[in-house]
């Protein structure tokens, strides 16, 4: 965000909802009303693959056209990430995420009724555009009511939508699937319950505006870390998003194929593979909430060490393992792998101070687009080869760690 004061007058009712805040308080009521809209966003953002066996036999649909489904809400809920962060830092927008969320209401309607492939695509982008602002703004929001928590605060708000993820496809599967396209309009209610959350953070955001703005930074500072030339600053979100990359494509391979693995290995049933794929899901949770808290104690770097890097000896042993020890493994990974999430976000918005929402933006866009992008190629690697070989080479990815070395240490000694 840039050093422009947000122009926006407290309303002059009274806002119950939350109270004005204190710069080194932690505004808990905020972040986990974020955390709990993060989760219906991302349990909603899951209704459209989930919808891909019905809208297939319904339409007649190839899997080019299946797609370019994906294409339309990925590019709208991936890139516009960071255009909606870069213009928020500069312009405060306080009730935008409201907003949005009212695109996503508008986008799953359309989907229920959709009867054409034109308005399917259509569909999909508008829940995407909702996507594409809630994720900046509400991580930036997240960072203003942090008290000075940041890891804390990023990880309440990313653990709302890894649990969004994990129920999503359940409730699909028992909802969607059962009763056909036009109950997705069922979920449109939750759209509106967030919209009206967001309304009430939307109004503390307007009584707690003078926590958005950044601190003073040293003289000729222009956005980016006051000690670092923008050629190091410019590395290290380099570094960022490498390490994002490997954490995103080994969690699209167990994300999107870990039941076929299971199933085609060793044999078991698909209520069977379902059951570990919601336990793998819920090890990320743990983790991301573990990653976070971690940060705030002892830095963001060690734990990015321990997440990429650490998972190594798991992830090499994973493709060689006994279903039993593959289970163990899954939930190591998970666990270990998620943490790093909170770290890399908070630890590149301390490398750009007054550009939150933009970089909130970049990483939220960059993990989702290499998770489908990783999905995609793995898939087609699957195709070639066998699920086997998907695991032995990704096995490999945590490697990726060692670029940590090249990150500077910006953080001050936590006692």
């Amino acid at each position: 965000m840039t050093d422009n004061a947000i122009a926006v007058h407290a309303p002059t009712e009274r806002v119950p909802n939350f109270a004005v805040a204190a710069a080194d308080s932690t505004t808990f009521a905020v972040i986990l009303s974020l955390s709990f809209c993060h989760l219906l966003n991302d349990m909603m953002q899951s209704m459209v693959p989930a919808l891909y066996p019905i809208l297939k036999d319904s339409y007649a649909l190839d899997f080019a056209q299946i797609g370019l489904i994906t294409l339309a809400f990925q590019c709208t809920a991936s890139l516009l990430q960071p255009l909606v962060g870069f213009y928020a830092d500069r312009r405060p927008m306080p009730y935008s995420l409201a907003i949005g969320m009212s695109s996503t209401f508008v986008g799953l309607i359309l989907m229920s009724m959709a009867s054409s492939f034109p308005a399917i695509l259509f569909a999909a982008a508008m829940i995407g555009v909702g996507s594409a602002v809630f994720h900046p703004e509400s991580s930036r929001i997240a960072r203003m009511a942090s008290g000075g928590r940041h890891g804390l605060a990023q990880s309440l708000f990313q653990v709302g939508g890894s649990i969004g993820s994990a129920i999503g496809p359940l409730l699909a599967a028992f909802v969607v699937v059962p009763a056909g396209q036009s109950s997705i309009v069922w979920f449109s209610a939750a759209a509106l319950v967030a919209m009206a959350m967001l309304l009430a953070v939307g109004n503390w955001y307007i009584r707690n505006a003078h926590l958005a703005r950044p601190k003073p930074r040293a003289a000729g500072g222009t956005g980016i870390h006051a000690v670092l030339t923008r050629g190091r600053v410019a590395v290290a979100i380099g570094v960022l998003i490498l390490l994002m990359f490997s954490k995103s494509v080994y969690s699209a391979s167990l994300g999107s194929y870990y039941t076929f693995y299971l199933i085609e290995k060793f044999g078991v049933s698909v209520p069977e593979a379902q059951i570990a794929l919601f336990v793998f899901l819920g090890s990320i949770v743990l983790g991301t909430l573990a990653g976070g808290w971690i940060g705030d104690k002892i830095g963001r770097i060690p734990v990015m060490w321990f997440s990429i890097l650490g998972v190594l000896p798991f992830t090499l042993a994973l493709p060689y393992s006994g279903l039993v020890l593959t289970l163990v493994l899954s939930v190591a990974i998970g666990l270990i792998m998620a943490s790093a999430f909170s770290a890399i976000i908070v630890y590149a918005q301390d490398l750009l101070p007054g550009r939150v929402g933009m970089v909130a933006g970049i990483f939220f866009g960059v993990s989702f687009g290499l998770g489908g992008l990783g999905a995609a190629a793995l898939g087609k690697l699957a195709d070639i080869t066998s699920i086997e070989t998907v695991y032995k080479v990704c096995s490999f990815l945590p490697l990726f760690g060692l670029l940590t070395a090249f990150l500077p240490k910006i953080e001050r000694q936590k006692i």
